[in-house]
């Protein structure tokens, strides 16, 4: 008999290498747009954290800042 397999759980915050796997970015660039409040972040103790959904919100900003 089959187990099923749970369903992944969709993450929540990525962090900033994640992020640039995610957009095929730079560490410099990431820091850049998060630095000019482009991109959305938080800090949970050390760690630089970065909204799932404002990964996203960037890539809408960004079309539209070529429209």
């Amino acid at each position: 008999m089959k187990q099923a397999t749970p369903s992944p759980i969709p993450k929540a915050v990525y962090s900033v290498t994640e992020a640039m796997e995610a957009l095929g970015l730079s560490r410099q660039t990431i820091y850049n747009e998060l630095n000019a409040k482009r991109l959305r972040s938080f800090k949970q103790g050390r760690r630089r954290l970065i909204p799932a959904d404002g990964i996203p919100e960037w890539v809408a900003n960004q079309e539209q800042a070529v429209a």
